[in-house]
């Protein structure tokens, strides 16, 4: 069964691609939001299997979407995971201890995105 992500990145490079690779790779329906504001509000209006999150909003970190993100109803378990260029051992850490699903570093390789999702937030 194909998932619901969401995709949260201010890049369009990225939206395209990202949304592009998961739709057609799996499947799966994609929703975009470049701002943590849009991101959230998405969630409150709908469920997502997993959301894909950048570090760097125009509005807000990405630890602080997670961090609202835990509070939208329904949304306290959604795996999140980071797709962002801060891939140190140090900053992974920090992320997963937020309580990330995992780090996808940036830029991604979409031949493989489908398969780092599934395998990190535990879908098909």
């Amino acid at each position: 069964m194909a998932a619901r992500i969401l995709l949260v990145d201010d890049e369009p490079d990225i939206q395209l691609i990202g949304q592009t690779t998961l739709e057609l790779g799996a499947d799966h329906e994609v929703l975009v939001a470049d701002t943590g504001a849009d991101a959230l509000a998405l969630a409150a209006a709908g469920h997502f299997d997993v959301v894909l999150l950048d570090f760097q909003l125009p509005d807000m970190h990405g630890p602080d979407v997670l961090r609202a993100l835990r509070q939208v109803p329904g949304h306290a378990q959604t795996p999140v995971i980071f797709v962002t260029g801060r891939t140190r051992p140090e900053d992974v850490a920090q992320l997963r201890a937020l309580g990330a699903a995992g780090v996808i570093a940036k830029p991604f390789d979409p031949m493989t995105l489908c398969a780092d999702v599934a395998r990190l937030a535990g879908i098909r």
